[in-house]
């Protein structure tokens, strides 16, 4: 890559959240009120509306829930062809994200997945996901 991903400034809500990423440690956000999980990090549950929302951390662990392979890349940081998933992490919540480790041939629904992580140039790290043997 010739340059950076673009990737999104952490903000009063994701840092914390980014923080632990440079730890390597996935995180959820669990609501106190209602105890549903959700991600990405917001400032309210999205079940109940409830703010009283604390980051728990996540197995990591997943199966591919849809995706797609990318053929012609819109970022000249991003080499095609990449999958881009969304995995439904054993916690619950679908997170947006990367297959990595494998062929995009090799990637199907329903697969085992668990996470891996791109160090980004700022100390952050990004959350992909390898395939697991099932």
């Amino acid at each position: 890559m010739s340059e950076p991903r673009p990737i999104a400034p952490p903000d009063a809500v994701t840092e914390p959240w980014w923080n632990a990423t440079r730890e390597g440690r996935l995180m959820v956000q669990r609501c106190a009120t209602c105890s549903h999980v959700q991600h990405y990090p917001r400032g309210i549950c999205t079940a109940c509306g409830a703010r009283d929302l604390a980051l728990v951390e996540s197995s990591g662990c997943g199966t591919i829930y849809s995706y797609s392979v990318v053929r012609r890349a819109p970022h000249p940081a991003l080499e095609a062809p990449y999958v881009v998933a969304i995995v439904q992490l054993e916690e619950g919540p679908r997170l947006l994200t990367n297959v990595v480790g494998c062929s995009p041939e090799d990637v199907r629904c329903e697969q085992p997945v668990a996470v891996a992580w791109e160090d980004l140039p700022d100390g952050r790290r990004l959350p992909l996901f390898t395939p697991q043997e099932s």
